[in-house]
C-alpha cells in the first residue's frame, strides 16, 4: 500500500480546530483507537471506514471529514499503535536487547503491525522515533552512520522474522500432535526426506518457537555486530598508536 501525501500532512502537521463553527467531535487518537480495536479483535482486513465510524457513533460520511480513506486511516492507526519510542540507556548491546523486547511487546499486542509497516509509504512521527532509537543504539560504536542504519534495519528485520514465523501457518516445524496432527503425521511418513526438521521438532517439543527464535536469532545477530564493532575498535586503537609513534 502506498500512502499519499495527505497522510503525511495529517500525521506531521495536524490541522488545528476551526476558529469558528462547531468543533469536531472526535480526535485522531479516537479514530486510531477505534480502528485498532477492530484490527486487534477481528484482524486488519476487517478494518473499514464503515466499522470505524460505527464504533465512534459517526456516519461513514462524517468520518471522511477526519480521514480521507483507508490509507490515511491506516497511517493514523499505525502511528498510534506503535506507541512512544523507547528511551534507552546503557551499553549498546543491552540497549539493543531492550529495544527488541519492547518492539516485540508492541507487535505482540498488535500483531497486524509488521505486515503493514513495509513497502513504499510515509511513516509517522512515532514510527520514525522507533527508527531513531534503533539507529542511536549504535552511536559511539565505531560504525559509520550508514552502517548504523543498516544495523538498525537488521534489528528490525530479525524481529520481523520472529513475528512472521510465529504467525499461524508460517512455521510448520512447530506443529505438535495436539495442534496440527496432520502435518506431523505427513512429515513423519517422510522421515527420510525431512530428517533434520523432524529431529529438531522432537528435540524441542514444548519450547515456544517465538521464544527460541527471539533468543537464538537475536544473539547470533548481536554477536556478529559485536565482532565488527570490536574489530573497528581494535583498528582504531592500532591507528592511534601508529599516529603517536609517527609523532
Amino acid at each position: 500500500m502506498t500512502q499519499d501525501g495527505t497522510a503525511g500532512v495529517l500525521l506531521w502537521h495536524p490541522a488545528p480546530p476551526p476558529a469558528r463553527g462547531p468543533r469536531r467531535g472526535v480526535s485522531l487518537a479516537d479514530i486510531a483507537g477505534a480502528a485498532m480495536e477492530v484490527a486487534d479483535t477481528e484482524g486488519f482486513d476487517a478494518v473499514s471506514m464503515q466499522k470505524v465510524a460505527a464504533r465512534l457513533h459517526l456516519t461513514k460520511m462524517a468520518l471522511y471529514r477526519y480521514v480521507s480513506g483507508k490509507p490515511e486511516l491506516t497511517a493514523v492507526m499505525l502511528d498510534e499503535a506503535v506507541e512512544e519510542p523507547p528511551v534507552l540507556t546503557g551499553p549498546w548491546r543491552a540497549r539493543a536487547e531492550e529495544f527488541a523486547r519492547r518492539l516485540s511487546a508492541v507487535w505482540t499486542r498488535h500483531p497486524w503491525i509488521p505486515q503493514n509497516t513495509v513497502g513504499d509509504r510515509l511513516m509517522g512521527p512515532r514510527e520514525v522515533g522507533w527508527v531513531e532509537a534503533a539507529v542511536d543504539i549504535f552511536t559511539g560504536t565505531g560504525l559509520e552512520p550508514a552502517e548504523r542504519l543498516d544495523a538498525a534495519s537488521m534489528l528490525f528485520g530479525q524481529m520481523r522474522v520472529v513475528h512472521s514465523a510465529a504467525a499461524s501457518g508460517t512455521r510448520p516445524w512447530t506443529v505438535d500432535d495436539e495442534h496440527d496432527p496432520l502435518m506431523r503425521r505427513l512429515l513423519g511418513e517422510r522421515a527420510d526426506r525431512y530428517p533434520a526438521m523432524l529431529a529438531a521438532m522432537e528435540a524441542t517439543p514444548d519450547r515456544p518457537a517465538g521464544d527460541v527464535t527471539t533468543t537464538f536469532g537475536l544473539t547470533c545477530l548481536l554477536d556478529g555486530l559485536e565482532r565488527v564493532i570490536e574489530a573497528r575498535a581494535g583498528r582504531g586503537q592500532r591507528s592511534a598508536v601508529t599516529d603517536t609513534q609517527r609523532q
